[in-house]
């Protein structure tokens, strides 16, 4: 069994930053893809930003040249820094990862959940 739990989400006015973690734990052979999801009030859960084990990134539009996605492996960490925060950014983020706990097989893991909010 695989635990992802986030942290790091909260209050913030327009135009600050907040920092979002997610550590896997558990049974874990290797993590593959690692991700950053959120989702509005009556809105469907949109990809925000995920990276790769390698460090390839992928950024949703409204995420470019705000927001940072990075890993430690070392960990089974995955951090979202958002900057230039505006209230269209207040969501529940979560985290999403592909996880093996054999070698070649692959389930995704969802954590529970972290509210932002941007107050303008």
């Amino acid at each position: 069994q695989v635990q992802l739990v986030e942290s790091g989400g909260g209050l913030a006015q327009a135009g600050g930053s907040l920092r979002l973690s997610c550590a896997a734990s558990g049974i874990i052979f290797s993590i593959a893809d690692m991700g950053w999801y959120r989702q509005a009030p009556g809105g469907q859960r949109e990809l925000v930003a995920d990276i790769s084990r390698g460090d390839s990134t992928n950024y949703a539009d409204s995420a470019k040249g705000r927001f940072t996605i990075s890993r430690d492996n070392a960990k089974n960490t995955v951090y979202l820094q958002m900057n230039s925060l505006n209230p269209e950014d207040t969501a529940v983020y979560y985290c999403r990862a592909r996880v093996s706990y054999v070698p070649d097989k692959y389930a995704y893991y969802w954590g529970q959940g972290t509210q932002v909010t941007v107050s303008s």
